[in-house]
């Protein structure tokens, strides 16, 4: 069985249940229809909105938690107009702001990290501890796209992908972690494509986006560390191919070669 793993943006984790088994080798790209062939990838663009960011300061954990609810505002309005305009299922994701994340939550080996945030598939909640990490420097735009980029989980949790990834096959780790890191990236990258359908935002600059692809590029595998979320300019790449186009279809991390998602 597989072992619950940490989708980390920096200092965040993001958790996904793995429960794939080791026995024939799948394909490479991946041959399964519901992941290479989602009806995601047909839908089209995202629609063009506006999102305007809720004030925020440093170490004010009450601004924070409202700058994310606003955010994830946003993305209910426009995921759901987007999914359903395309025929697909859709609902509002539940999100809960704690001062520490339960052990054991949803099933998951809680962290230890100050601040972390954790996506729940089985209640569709996103659930959020901030701590002094994530505040000390929180009116940058990487709270914003890392928000984006963990909703793009529960996308893919309404939209089959995660069902199908779970019941994934692997002949050995390598395969497993290659698995791993195709979900990964396609969060990054739907969470990008985000982004793209609300800019320009308002006191924003392209500046502030290569800020947070700055961050991103630190935030990759650690050397020495198993291989699930992808090297840090890994993830700037399909994080650039979502903003570049606005469009999930970019996102179709299963269906690329190993190498795009190493």
């Amino acid at each position: 069985m597989r072992s619950s793993f940490a989708m980390a943006a920096l200092a965040c984790a993001v958790m996904l249940p793995l429960s794939g088994t080791a026995t024939a080798a799948t394909a490479s790209p991946i041959d399964d229809a519901k992941l290479i062939a989602n009806p995601l990838y047909e839908a089209g663009p995202l629609p063009a909105t506006s999102c305007t960011e809720k004030p925020i300061k440093r170490n004010d954990k009450a601004l924070a938690r409202a700058y994310i609810n606003g955010v994830v505002a946003c993305l209910d309005r426009t995921w759901g107009r987007h999914l359903k305009a395309a025929g697909l299922p859709f609902r509002k994701i539940t999100v809960k702001h704690v001062a520490k994340i339960p052990k054991k939550y949803c099933g998951y080996d809680i962290g230890d990290s100050n601040s972390q945030s954790y996506y729940c598939p089985k209640t569709g909640t996103l659930v959020f501890q901030l701590g002094a990490d994530w505040l000390d420097d929180a009116g940058d735009m990487w709270l914003f796209n890392m928000t984006a980029a963990m909703y793009g989980i529960h996308v893919q949790n309404l939209v089959g992908i995660e069902k199908a990834y779970l019941k994934l096959t692997y002949a050995n780790k390598s395969e497993m972690y290659e698995q791993d890191r195709r979900v990964n990236l396609q969060s990054d990258c739907l969470g990008g494509a985000f982004v793209r359908s609300v800019w320009p935002m308002k006191g924003r600059s392209a500046e502030d986006w290569q800020v947070v692809l700055g961050y991103t590029q630190t935030g990759g595998d650690e050397p020495g560390e198993p291989r699930w979320l992808g090297k840090g300019s890994t993830r700037v790449a399909w994080t650039k191919n979502g903003y570049a186009e606005g469009d999930p279809a970019a996102c179709n991390t299963w269906a690329a070669e190993p190498a795009d998602v190493a």
